[in-house]
């Protein structure tokens, strides 16, 4: 089986609580799902792009800047790793977390690499 990186991609700012509430009762009913049929790896919320720090090699130095690496009006704020034996497995998923989430947008993209079998049973 495939691993998959589901990125969660939101505006700047906190939704009202009324939003932010439904949208975390519907995203704890999908991560349920999802470790019931055996998908789920693992996820994480992220805090806002300002507590970023950026760490890049030039030359002989490591210059670490505060700050995310790139501006944007939309962040990740958060992600789950599921495997999925394939990218249209891995797609169904996230629409699943899409509708939990809706109007957000998440991102799909594959690690490199299948997952060692002796993992998944794991």
């Amino acid at each position: 089986m495939k691993q998959y990186l589901l990125s969660i991609y939101q505006p700047e700012g906190t939704p009202p609580p009324e939003v932010l509430d439904r949208a975390m009762r519907d995203v704890e009913a999908w991560t349920k799902e999802a470790q019931a049929a055996g998908v789920w790896v693992f996820s994480g919320p992220l805090l806002p792009p300002d507590s970023a720090t950026v760490v890049r090699a030039a030359d002989d130095q490591v210059i670490v800047t505060d700050g995310p690496y790139l501006e944007g009006k939309e962040f990740v704020g958060g992600f789950d790793i599921i495997k999925a034996p394939d990218l249209d497995a891995a797609l169904e998923w996230a629409a699943g977390l899409a509708r939990a989430l809706r109007p957000l947008a998440i991102e799909v993209r594959p690690f490199h690499g299948e997952v060692p079998a002796s993992e998944e049973r794991a």
